[in-house]
């Protein structure tokens, strides 16, 4: 399965963000990301989380003839395996151009540079040696995997622990490690590789690249390197030249690096070393945390905020100081009477909602449903306009009426039941039928006589 590219507007917000000296994963840029380091129950397995990116390295040893140009040093055989597992775009059972340089590149930091002593791997000269099989298994990538894989390998070699052998002439005897205590490797130092990335033709530089960060980087240089500063391999990839104040540059922050994980190295040794003494439990599983849901959650990181908090106490402060004019001027209003029981308070304007006179009917009608019928007090009084009101229907034997602003007056009611109770609407209509066929029949109708008692 090919690997999946990167967006154009990804590709360009991660060039913008590494050109303003910022990541995605909120570090800075010569921050690596946070490492743990476990060990198992067995001796010689070591895993190694570095973000996200998982790796798994277990140490083997078997007894086997040497090689004829060195009879007298052991063998070292370092395995990588890219599984799907770990990604996609990774092909089962055989090694990309990607994998082999990863192999390459570990198998110079780790076996040519000399770091376990091979002569202390010789059983009996030309005849028998062991063979020390370092098997790398990469878990889940997600960037920077040469720097884990070189700590989980150069991790499991000083936790390994292989048999002790007795020689008695031609015969050679294995002790098990319940006869014997096995008899750890001789390891000189540790070299660990530290991974740059370069961008913009060597014009910024990161330290531990990420996935996406690799996918838009034009170069690379993995420096393999001791707390000795002594530098065990180096490689540069990529379409990039880079100066010599460049690789020294690097090479120095290299020291610093390499020191911090070679100190964490050996106080995992340390921890695990004095948990088997003492009797305690011992592995993985008592490396994971207890009384915890085990969910997919971000790792606490400590965020520079120094130029956010500055620009909130900006804000704040503006704020504030409206604020305060505000309340000022809301203190100075004047209060002006328009008429019985109605106050202005500050000056008015016409309303800013963006609200159609459809729309407003609408929403007065599903709110109110009696005041589509009511009259407004200046309507009752004349002083406004009244539209007729027309009522129109889907039937064709249903009739049209229309009810002009005299028909309402047929009975007397004041303009405050108006105002109130609002209008009957079908004893209006009554009163227009009985009204329209008086008329047609040519008949007026009386009107009923008041007498006023004394």
């Amino acid at each position: 399965m090919r690997e999946t590219p990167l967006s154009n507007c990804e590709r360009e917000f991660l060039l913008l963000a590494i050109a303003h000296k910022k990541r995605i994963d909120g570090r800075q840029v010569y921050d690596y990301r946070r490492l743990k380091i476990s060990f198992g129950v067995d001796r010689g397995c070591c895993h190694v989380e570095m973000g996200h990116t998982r790796v798994m390295a277990q140490i083997s040893c078997e007894v086997t003839p040497p090689k004829q140009a060195r009879p007298t040093d052991g063998v070292i055989f370092l395995n990588l395996e890219m599984s799907p597992m770990a990604s996609p775009s990774f092909e089962p059972g055989r090694l990309s151009e990607y994998g082999v340089e990863l192999n390459r590149i570990l198998e110079r930091c780790i076996k040519e540079s000399r770091c376990v002593d091979t002569e202390s791997l010789c059983i009996m000269a030309g005849e028998k040696v062991w063979t020390i099989r370092v098997d790398i298994h990469v878990l889940n990538h997600e960037g920077n995997i040469v720097d884990c894989a070189s700590i989980a390998a150069i991790a499991a070699l000083s936790h390994f622990r292989r048999p002790d052998v007795t020689v008695s002439g031609e015969d050679i005897t294995i002790h098990a490690p319940e006869d014997r205590e096995p008899v750890p490797l001789s390891v000189h130092h540790l070299p660990v590789c530290v991974t740059f990335a370069f961008f913009d033709q060597g014009k910024y530089l990161l330290v531990d690249p990420t996935e996406k960060e690799e996918k838009v980087m034009d170069g690379k240089m993995v420096i393999g390197m001791n707390k000795h500063r002594e530098i065990c391999t180096l490689q540069m990839t990529g379409n990039m030249l880079l100066l010599k104040d460049q690789v020294l540059r690097c090479s120095n922050i290299a020291v610093v690096k390499v020191a911090e994980i070679t100190e964490i190295i050996q106080r995992a040794l340390e921890q695990d070393s004095k948990a088997r003494s003492s009797g305690k439990k011992f592995g993985f599983a008592e490396s994971l945390q207890k009384d915890k849901v085990t969910i997919n959650e971000m790792d606490e990181m400590v965020v520079d905020v120094k130029d956010a908090v500055d620009q909130a106490r900006e804000i704040i402060q503006n704020g504030e100081k409206n604020a305060v004019s505000e309340v000022a001027d809301k203190v100075n209003m004047k209060v002006t009477l328009k008429g019985p029981g109605t106050g202005q308070i500050g000056e008015g304007g016409p309303s800013t909602w963006d609200v159609d006179e459809e729309d407003e009917e609408e929403m007065i009608t599903e709110q109110h449903p009696a005041a589509a019928v009511r009259l407004t007090g200046q309507q009752l009084r004349g002083t406004a306009p009244v539209e007729p009101v027309v009522l129109s229907g889907d039937s064709e034997e249903e009739d049209t009426v229309t009810l002009l602003s005299e028909h309402l007056y047929t009975e007397k009611l004041s303009v405050t039941k108006l105002a109130t109770e609002g209008i009957n609407l079908s004893s209006a209509i009554k009163l227009k039928s009985k009204k329209n066929k008086s008329l047609k029949s040519g008949h007026t109708p009386k009107k009923k006589r008041t007498e006023r008692t004394s």
